[in-house]
């Protein structure tokens, strides 16, 4: 790699140039909607909210899709597992929404077929599976690709590294993966294409009030993280979509509102695939307590999960613990009973608290807590939403967006559209207008000499591949990889920085790619080699520089530590 002295200024300064405007958009003039958080939620109001034309601001104090939405199981599925509470209303809307978004985004949200053994014994019986699936079908008016019944031998043809021990059967369905922060990039990066103006990095430390009897929410006093500079955003309507923070972001905003949440803490594992052998994804129930949890294919690690219990920590010091890693080791040892996985195979472990909408009536755990979504009004303007699953987050914006019209004709002045309404279930994600995703990857393959990569820059960016490839094309030092065992290239930095506001080292290295979650060191020594990078990129200091190595190495302990409980 160049020495950073050896860039141009033009370079240098182009990612600093671009952050100063959008802050300076945010503090020009009044939007009709500014959106406080920057998970899936947030992102997906802002894309709504901007392409039916409303001037928009989307506000994120760390960044995006820091919390709940970079730490999921990676899936957009219809929730087969949500029928056994009686959750019809939800799988229903959810297999909706995995259908427009394989077609929204193909090249983020991608089928993946599922195997469902049974064995012996079970708590959920092999009738009650298939039972479960043609319902799943259904739900999905039949437009998904149909379950197939399996008999013992054609489980283990698919799956062969599965005990045969008690077998009895089996099912293969078929939901889909998905790359969960870059899915809320994308949806922000399309809120910003509509017209929206959006801030990552950037924290909200009071709310503003107008002057009259009804006190009525106006806008918000922020601190840039960055700069440490204060300005305020003024808009008609203020949305809380902070997810797990929604009750704090309430009480800085005016008076508290009272909980809206229940905290639902869930971990998840990757270990190396090549030790657990499974060929695509497995849902298996735990012969430890039966809960129902998936294996799943991740390039060359498969991840394990999840578990559920109520959160005892903040959304900021949630972990996975040791006894919650060492029962997702033990479940999975139990069907793959070659594996033999312990402490030492894991290579990260993280947890993340689904902000699930308040326990109805007789649902006691967070295992039966439904996952559909509430919407609340506060007397001064505040519209919050709770609940919900990455899976619906688009049906949930456009629910939001619809109670935020309401809200606007008591904000005393109507909203002037600033373009004629787009179609939300039309208008495909930034990426997302390929012809197909197998195409896609066999140009990108072609182009870069290199598979995994070309497989890589096609998933992640779709049709717009070659905006990282051609970073490449004006300094091969950039065609080089991370790390060497990843296929990601030091141009995705450069990228990131630019045009995906990224703007801290975990930024890159947490959500703009998941090096920190597929390495043992949990990218430390990737972050030491692309410091320089963006310090030339972002104008860091030496000392700037020493810093953000800090504050990622504190990062790193904050998400991946195993907490001895």
């Amino acid at each position: 790699m160049r020495d950073a002295k050896e860039f141009p200024d033009a370079v240098r300064s182009a990612a600093v140039a671009t952050r100063q405007a959008a802050l300076a958009a945010l503090a020009a003039e009044p939007f009709d909607m500014l959106i406080v958080g920057g998970g899936i939620t947030g992102a997906g109001i802002a894309r709504e909210a901007a392409l039916a034309g409303f001037r928009t601001a989307l506000l994120e104090r760390d960044d995006f899709a820091s919390g709940t939405s970079s730490r999921s199981s990676r899936l957009v599925h219809g929730g087969v597992r949500y029928l056994e509470h009686g959750h019809i209303g939800l799988v229903f809307e959810s297999s909706r929404e995995r259908r427009l978004l394989l077609e929204l985004a193909p090249h983020l949200v991608r089928p993946l077929a599922f195997t469902w053994p049974v064995y012996q014994g079970a708590r959920v019986p092999l009738w009650k599976v298939r039972a479960g699936l043609t319902l799943y079908d259904a739900l999905s008016l039949f437009r998904n690709a149909r379950h197939r019944a399996l008999n013992r031998g054609a489980v283990l043809a698919a799956e062969p590294a599965l005990s045969p021990d008690g077998m009895v059967g089996g099912a293969r369905y078929w939901d889909a993966a998905t790359d969960d922060s870059r899915l809320t990039l994308a949806s922000a990066l399309a809120a910003r294409e509509a017209g929206a103006s959006l801030a990552n990095h950037v924290t909200v430390v009071a709310g503003i009030h107008a002057n009259d009897t009804a006190r009525r929410l106006t806008g918000v006093v922020v601190e840039d993280r960055v700069t440490g500079a204060t300005f305020s955003v003024q808009a008609r309507v203020i949305i809380n979509a902070t997810g797990p923070w929604s009750d704090a972001t309430a009480a800085l905003t005016g008076s508290p509102q009272g909980s809206q949440l229940f905290g639902s803490a869930g971990a998840h594992i990757a270990v190396p695939r090549s030790r657990v052998g499974n060929n695509d994804a497995v849902t298996i129930v735990s012969p430890l307590d039966g809960r129902v949890m998936f294996v799943l294919p991740a390039g060359v690690h498969t991840i394990i999960g999840t578990t559920e219990r109520p959160a005892q920590a903040g959304p900021d010091d949630i972990r996975a613990t040791r006894a919650e890693v060492t029962y997702l080791l033990q479940s999975v040892n139990r069907c793959f009973p070659f594996a033999q996985l312990t402490l030492n195979d894991v290579v990260s472990a993280w947890c993340g608290i689904r902000p699930l909408a308040a326990v109805r009536a007789g649902e006691h755990s967070a295992n039966a807590a439904s996952r559909e979504h509430a919407i609340t009004h506060r007397a001064d303007g505040l519209v919050s939403i709770t609940g919900g699953k990455l899976t619906t987050y688009r049906a949930m914006a456009a629910d939001v967006l619809a109670h935020a019209r309401n809200e606007l004709p008591k904000s005393g002045a109507a909203p002037m559209l600033t373009h004629a309404p787009q179609p939300s279930a039309s208008t495909p994600l930034p990426g997302g207008d390929i012809v197909s995703r197998e195409a896609t990857m066999s140009d990108a393959r072609r182009t870069v000499h290199d598979a995994a990569v070309g497989e890589r820059l096609a998933l992640a960016y779709g049709s717009r591949w070659r905006n990282v490839w051609s970073y490449v094309q004006r300094d091969a030092s950039l065609g080089y990889r991370l790390s060497d065992e990843l296929p990601y290239l030091l141009a995705e930095v450069a990228h990131a920085v630019e045009r995906e506001m990224a703007a801290t080292l975990s930024d890159v290295l947490v959500r703009r790619t998941h090096v920190a979650f597929e390495t043992r060191d949990n990218g430390r020594a990737a972050a030491r080699r692309i410091a320089p990078l963006m310090a030339t990129l972002l104008q860091w200091s030496e000392y700037d520089m020493a810093q953000q190595l800090e504050a990622y190495d504190r990062d790193v302990v904050r998400l991946f530590t195993i907490d001895d409980m």
